[in-house]
């Protein structure tokens, strides 16, 4: 089987050498400068710090100052870093991906280009390549409901693959698969990336409800259903304006992924700690400490930014985006009323 590295040692990293080791690929592991501590305990046998499961057996690690020997002979590249890191790693990593048959990318979020223009990861890593005078291979969107430990452990798990040409990511689906990692195939590139972060944003929100039942200890069940419906709404209307199939956000990439991280993901809880009166910053700093990203506020500035840049009144028509851009913003607002605001239809006029 082909030779794959994976870029970025966190949670998703780690957790994908799993199937890929069960698929029979030939799987490197690649660590960034941030990323010793964790190669440290699954080289020693223990569990991975973030998932708390031992990393694949089979699966080569290597650490910063290793990258050219992690690409060496790469047939496919996964970039699997945070967001913020995309473009220097993207950068160090560009001689071999170049030479591989395929980038795949698990990271989620949107990209600053110099000028200010706010873009999708794939547009930011393009830009690099073409500034340097680098084709790039084929890119394969990766994205769906998909939490990295019961990933890790091999547990059922469903995911998409998403690239403009649908044969790649039809033909990577058949060779990824296994029988607990179901992969699902598209030509909607854009569809699914819009969805990676932006469900990120709005499991704020489905947190949120969560936190308002622990701080008054009555169930908010229908404020998280009706943002959850609004957040797939939102997702698929700004996909629609990028070109993307407006179906897609009510697939694995949108309803999917949104169910599993307003169930439990680090922007969830951090939407819990919001909606039980903890205040924005405080709040994110105690995830830091805790070593929990929560990708949804860097993505939740950006998006806004990302939006209005758009134009066309379509930022009138994300109202629940705009509240959680407030809830991040402004420690005076009421979490309850800013979430119910925005996804409460409006009283019809007779």
């Amino acid at each position: 089987m082909p030779t794959i590295t994976v870029l970025g040692a966190g949670a998703m990293g780690s957790a994908l050498c799993r199937p890929l080791a069960d698929a029979g690929w030939d799987v490197r592991l690649w660590g960034t400068w941030l990323d010793d501590h964790l190669l440290d305990a699954v080289e020693a046998g223990k569990p991975h710090p973030r998932t708390n499961v031992p990393l694949a057996p089979g699966v080569a690690t290597f650490r910063s100052a290793q990258l050219e020997q992690a690409l060496d002979g790469a047939q496919v590249v996964v970039m699997s870093v945070a967001s913020v890191g995309v473009p220097r790693v993207a950068e160090l990593a560009l001689p071999g991906i170049a030479k591989a048959d395929a980038l795949w990318m698990t990271s989620k979020g949107f990209s600053e280009a110099d000028d200010g223009r706010i873009g999708l990861l794939p547009e930011a890593i393009r830009s690099i390549a073409a500034a340097k005078g680098v084709t790039l291979p084929p890119l394969v969107a990766i994205a769906g409901p998909v939490k990295a430990n019961e990933c890790a452990q091999a547990l059922p798990t469903a995911t998409i693959f998403g690239c403009r040409d649908g044969e790649v990511s039809r033909s990577y689906a058949a060779q990824a698969a296994t029988a607990n990692y179901a992969i699902a195939h598209t030509d909607d590139e854009t569809g699914v990336e819009v969805c990676a972060p932006m469900k990120n944003v709005y499991a704020i929100a489905l947190g949120v409800a969560d936190g308002l039942e622990e701080k008054t200890g009555v169930p908010h069940h229908n404020l998280k259903a009706a943002a959850f419906a609004q957040a797939i709404a939102e997702m698929s209307l700004l996909g629609a304006q990028l070109g993307a199939d407006p179906a897609t956000a009510y697939g694995l990439p949108g309803v999917g992924d949104l169910e599993v991280t307003g169930l439990s993901g680090r922007n969830k809880v951090y939407g819990v700690r919001l909606g039980r009166g903890e205040q924005p910053q405080e709040a994110l700093a105690e995830m830091d400490r805790l070593e929990q990203t929560v990708e949804g506020v860097p993505a939740t500035a950006l998006a806004v930014r990302f939006v209005e840049q758009i134009g066309g009144g379509l930022a009138e028509r994300m109202p629940l985006l705009a509240a959680v851009n407030r809830l991040l913003n402004d420690a005076g607002v009421d979490p309850m009323t800013e979430v119910a605001r925005a996804v409460l239809p409006v009283k019809p006029t007779l």
